[in-house]
């Protein structure tokens, strides 16, 4: 069974190449293109582990992280926030907002799925080759 992966990006170039990434190694990805629709989406189908960027229209990831974080059934759902925000403090600004990873952009093709994987408790054997 594919593990499912909830992207909340309102870049459509991010979106496009998280998506082409992570599908190519057996992930279903859902994606949202702000804050509120990411909240509402993780709600509806409780993925296996939200990715989130920080700059986003209508609520920036900080709070987003907050919020899912509010919700029971989401509290142990892995977040790890992909962002361009790289400034000193930014890692434990996303840390102590709730997320449990930090992965800065631009992303690395060649290293990315591997890189989330250690947020993933599923198995290996659910993702496909990569």
């Amino acid at each position: 069974m594919n593990r499912t992966v909830l992207l909340i990006e309102d870049n459509a170039q991010n979106r496009y190449l998280v998506t082409f990434l992570l599908e190519r190694s057996g992930y279903r990805v859902i994606t949202a293109v702000d804050g509120p629709e990411g909240i509402r989406k993780a709600l509806e189908l409780l993925p296996d582990l939200i990715l989130l960027d920080i700059q986003l229209p209508a609520m920036d990831g900080y709070a987003v992280a907050r919020a899912l974080r509010a919700i029971p059934a989401l509290q142990q759902t892995p977040i790890v926030a992909v962002t361009s925000y790289a400034m000193v403090g930014d890692r434990e600004k996303s840390l102590g907002a709730g997320c449990n990873g930090y992965i800065e952009k631009p992303i690395n093709p060649d290293t990315f799925v591997a890189e989330i994987g250690r947020f993933d408790p599923g198995p290996a054997t659910d993702r496909g080759a990569t």
